[in-house]
């Protein structure tokens, strides 16, 4: 499999709760760009997913994101910069009573994964991008991810970054953790475990140890796993289901082992070495996030500028160097021989063939079995 596995990513869309959301059209729900007065960009992501540095301010230390001052200073634009995205169902439960009604979410830019901007993308939530004020993005964008299947002409999405789910574990705690089965079997790790509450990572997975291919599977293939994920939930196995805050209970040693994506474990790792990120023996998951502008969001111009500004090889290049995931910039990988030459041959950042190679993604689904399958999985993970 090579990277263009990211761009399969479907257009299927689920409510969390089973109820359709209220789509919206140009027509219906028009937004009013204030960018040539308002100098602002409210930008929701996820934790840990930017370039970090201290610096001295009137005395005191304050963490802050170099690359993000830089844009401010050279753009004049102010970045309100919040990490409010823990997992894609639960963002959209935040924003999707006001989008729905064609109402402000005081947001300008969302980064989320390929399958749930695909949803808002159906629901008609999303802006459509100006590609004139994308010239980096339309001459550094990588080649294998320009043309997902629910977004064929990036249109409305611009990827952030892409990475691999596997596992992590606490050598403090536990043996290696060398596959999934073991993850889901071993008697030392019962009841010191957590899974993700993105269903398609932890499906996946399930569905790799029950003989299922996630890319090509049934109805009944889905039962398998399933009954196999809610036998380990009844025994007590899986101690709960997390967002992106199942490093806390890691490193603090609440748990021995998880289900990991591979950047946070990278970036935990310089404070604490005995967490360790490993390939399963079944394999990784592949996944993309992307950052798109919603409906009302009244700064789309300032927007494009950050998209466009992340997407210089050299800025790029920065961000990956902190973050540790798959960079969607041509041209990066030349660029880090300054910023930081030991990463130059990270697969984690800059996977080769045989990397991807071990990667799976999650089949394509239409909406009606998309939210079947949430509900099914949100009954059995407690969601």
């Amino acid at each position: 499999m090579s990277l263009s596995a990211l761009a399969v990513a479907g257009g299927g869309s689920l409510a969390a709760c089973g109820t359709p959301a209220a789509e919206q059209t140009t027509e219906s729900c028009v937004s009013e760009d204030l960018s040539a007065t308002e100098k602002v960009v409210n930008w929701s992501n996820w934790p840990a997913y930017i370039d970090r540095a201290f610096v001295e301010r009137d005395g005191e230390d304050v963490n802050i994101s170099p690359t993000l001052q830089d844009f401010e200073q050279s753009s004049g634009i102010t970045v309100h910069y919040t990490a409010d995205v823990n997992d894609n169902v639960e963002f959209f439960e935040k924003v999707r009573n006001q989008l729905a009604a064609c109402e402000t979410t005081e947001r300008d830019l969302f980064v989320l994964t390929d399958w749930m901007a695909a949803r808002m993308l159906d629901l008609g939530w999303l802006q459509k991008l100006d590609h004139a004020n994308l010239p980096n993005v339309e001459a550094n964008l990588a080649a294998s991810l320009r043309a997902p299947a629910w977004d064929k002409n990036r249109d409305y999405s611009v990827p952030w970054q892409s990475g691999l789910t596997g596992i992590a574990y606490n050598a403090d705690l536990t043996d290696e953790v060398r596959s999934f089965e073991e993850l889901m079997t071993r008697s030392d790790l019962n009841g010191q475990i957590t899974l993700l509450t993105e269903m398609r990572d932890t499906m996946l997975f399930m569905l790799l140890i029950t003989g299922g291919d996630p890319e090509d599977f049934s109805d009944d293939e889905w039962g398998t796993a399933l009954e196999r994920l809610q036998q380990a939930v009844e025994d007590g196995h899986v101690r709960k289901f997390t967002g992106n805050n199942y490093l806390q209970d890691l490193t603090s040693g609440n748990i021995a082992a998880c289900e990991a994506w591979s950047g946070d474990v990278i970036l935990t790792q310089f404070d604490n070495p005995n967490i360790k990120f490993v390939v399963p023996e079944e394999g990784l998951a592949l996944w993309s996030d992307n950052m798109v502008v919603p409906n009302k969001a009244t700064h789309k111009t300032n927007a494009e500028k950050l998209m466009d500004y992340y997407y210089d090889p050299t800025v790029a290049a920065t961000v990956s160097a902190w973050v540790n995931y798959i960079c969607p910039v041509s041209g990066a990988r030349e660029a880090m021989e300054k910023v930081d030459r030991s990463l130059v041959d990270n697969p984690l950042i800059f996977p080769d063939e045989a990397m991807l190679a071990q990667t799976s993604s999650f089949m394509s689904l239409d909406e009606t079995t998309a939210r079947r399958y949430e509900t099914d999985f949100q009954q059995v993970s407690g969601g």
